[in-house]
Order: structure tokens, then C-alpha cells, then sequence
């Protein structure tokens, strides 16, 4: 059976952009445009694809959720022990591209990736649900685990202990600094 790929067309037809009415600040643009996916009830409105770089040049992308933007740039959170910590690391340079099919819109921004303070990573960790925060303890992100049962049985070790919970120190936000913005809107 062959397949029709090629074949596969969609009018875009919701808008265009205009340069007369975007922000001229484009973090705030991108405030308008993700405001505007969460209002349209959008699924996963905040995901973002984060690409990094390995010490081979080798490229990895997978999806993450922004938290904030600031007026420097934008936030998310991780292990920093994942892959994508270890590739920060080695290399800040970063793109993140968001995409509404349904608002037929795009974002590509590139950016520089810095680890932000401590005190903000413990008001973001603690005003995380209990399970979440104990997830990010017991989760050791882009590790290979024996079972689905492993983690949940830690999870819930750590819960009927009723301890104070801690952030792990392995544990915490980037900001992503841009440097380039692409916003890309479909039309006919």
C-alpha cells in the first residue's frame, strides 16, 4: 500500500499576523499568543519543545511545560541530572518551538539557558501538589527504571512516612534567555 504523504493538504484559514498589531517586545507577543491558546482552551497550551545539544552534536528534543515568562525570558523545570540537564551544561544554547495546530500558529525561539536561583525553585516545588513534588524526588528523569510499580511503591513509601519534604538539590528551573524569535501564523 503506498502512502499519500504528499497528498495531505490543510487550508489555513484563522488569521493572519500583522505587523502593525503585534508587540514590538516579542517575549510580550508570545505572552498574547500563549494568553490567547489558553483562552481557546487549546490543548496543552504551556508545552513547549525544548532542543539541546550532546557533547557528540547530536540533537534531542522532547516537550516540557513553560511555567512563567519574566521579562528575561522564560521559565520551566527539570531534573537537572536528565539528559536535557546534562546537555545545558555542556551547552546553554537552546530552541524551543511551541505550536497550536488549532490556532494554526508556531513560535521558534532560540535562547541561552541558565539555571535560575534556588529560593525560586523551592516556591515553585513547594506549590506543587505533595505526589508531584515526591515524584520529582524518586524520578530519576531519562534513567532507565524496572518498573512502573518501582516508582509508584517509592511514591507512596515516602508519603505514608509523612515527612518534611525537601527539594533535591538536582532539581530546579532554567530561564531561557532569547535571542531570536520566529512567529509564524498560517494563512491562505
Amino acid at each position: 500500500m503506498k502512502n499519500h504523504l504528499a497528498d495531505i493538504r490543510k487550508e489555513y484559514l484563522k488569521g493572519h499576523i500583522s505587523v502593525e498589531t503585534m508587540p514590538s517586545n516579542p517575549l510580550e507577543a508570545l505572552q498574547t499568543w500563549v494568553n490567547q491558546a489558553i483562552e481557546a482552551e487549546v490543548e496543552e497550551p504551556t508545552a513547549m519543545n525544548i532542543s539541546t545539544v550532546s557533547k557528540d552534536n547530536i540533537p534531542s528534543s522532547r516537550q516540557v511545560l513553560l511555567k512563567e515568562i519574566q521579562s528575561e525570558g522564560l521559565v520551566f523545570y527539570t531534573n537537572y541530572n536528565s539528559r536535557k540537564g546534562q546537555e545545558i551544561a555542556n551547552n546553554p544554547n537552546v530552541a524551543i518551538n511551541f505550536f497550536w495546530p488549532a490556532l494554526e500558529r508556531q513560535v521558534r525561539v532560540q535562547c541561552i539557558a541558565t539555571k535560575i536561583s534556588a529560593a525560586e525553585s523551592d516556591t515553585y516545588f513547594y506549590s506543587r501538589p505533595k505526589t508531584s513534588q515526591v515524584g520529582a524526588i524518586v524520578s530519576n528523569q531519562s534513567e532507565i527504571i524496572a518498573s512502573d510499580l518501582d516508582l509508584e511503591g517509592e511514591i507512596q513509601r515516602i508519603l505514608e512516612r509523612n515527612n518534611e519534604i525537601k527539594r533535591p538539590a538536582n532539581w530546579g528551573g532554567y530561564i531561557l534567555k532569547p535571542n531570536y524569535f520566529e512567529f509564524w501564523h498560517g494563512r491562505a
